[in-house]
């Protein structure tokens, strides 16, 4: 018989893909609804990008966390644009019902949600950015004037959790080996399928996180300094930027 626990957290994660999935879409299509304004958001995505590699470069520099660190920069945030992904999720979310289990369905569901709450916040530093006529000459003041203009703290918070939950659910799903064959014996038919990047997505999660070993001192080095950066924005300290440096990454 059928775990029904298994079965309704299944559909819980679903239900939340589904809704989330549609909400990334939504946002991505006005944001790059005109050339400029999708050009725009790329600028936005980039600075952004290039600050969490700085922020982070301990963790990108090290020999056990790099291969993570690279797959949050380049999978879970940063300029690349996932609606590739999203859509391929949307399509077959019945198949992904049956196919995978629930703590992978739970762990798109958490990266799609932070996808599209990063679509919400991108979307709203774009306007602020745009009508002080600094979007095109992104540097630390101008975001950090618009980061307050636009406030949205407790949206800011959940980006953070957001963060370290999707990362946590990669982690236990890096502890189930036979998800790895699964991965691989579907590599293929993914990409004849047409989803390529929604296989590239487990596949390089499950790789980065199964290669470090326990991610608590990964999450714990993301989570400190990035909330430690909330703080000096909202708090508008003279160098927001500089946070603590000294970590676990090894």
């Amino acid at each position: 018989m059928d775990d029904p626990n298994a079965s309704n957290e299944k559909q819980q994660s679903a239900n939340a893909l589904r809704r989330y999935v549609q909400a990334a879409k939504a946002l991505r299509l006005q944001a790059n609804c005109q050339p400029i304004a999708a050009r725009q958001r790329l600028r936005l995505r980039e600075w952004q990008a290039a600050r969490l590699a700085r922020t982070h470069a301990d963790l990108l520099a090290s020999a056990r966390f790099g291969q993570a660190a690279q797959f949050f920069l380049s999978d879970l945030y940063g300029p690349k644009d996932f609606s590739s992904r999203d859509e391929e999720v949307e399509r077959i979310l019945p198949l992904l019902i049956k196919m995978l289990p629930a703590s992978a369905l739970r762990t798109l569901a958490l990266a799609v949600e932070l996808d599209a709450l990063t679509e919400e916040l991108d979307s709203a530093m774009v306007a602020e950015l745009c009508r002080a006529g600094l979007i095109d000459c992104i540097d630390e003041a101008a975001y950090a004037a618009a980061y307050r203009f636009v406030g949205c703290r407790p949206e800011r918070e959940r980006q953070i959790v957001l963060i370290r939950e999707t990362g946590e659910a990669l982690d236990r799903l890096a502890r189930k080996p036979l998800l790895n064959g699964m991965l691989k014996l579907m590599r293929g038919p993914a990409h004849l399928a047409g989803l390529g990047d929604l296989h590239h997505f487990l596949e390089s999660g499950f790789n980065a996180f199964r290669g470090m070993g326990s991610a608590t001192a990964f999450l714990d080095s993301i989570d400190r300094k990035e909330h430690r950066l909330l703080c000096n924005l909202f708090a508008g300290a003279p160098c927001p930027f500089l946070v603590d440096a000294v970590d676990t990454a090894r």
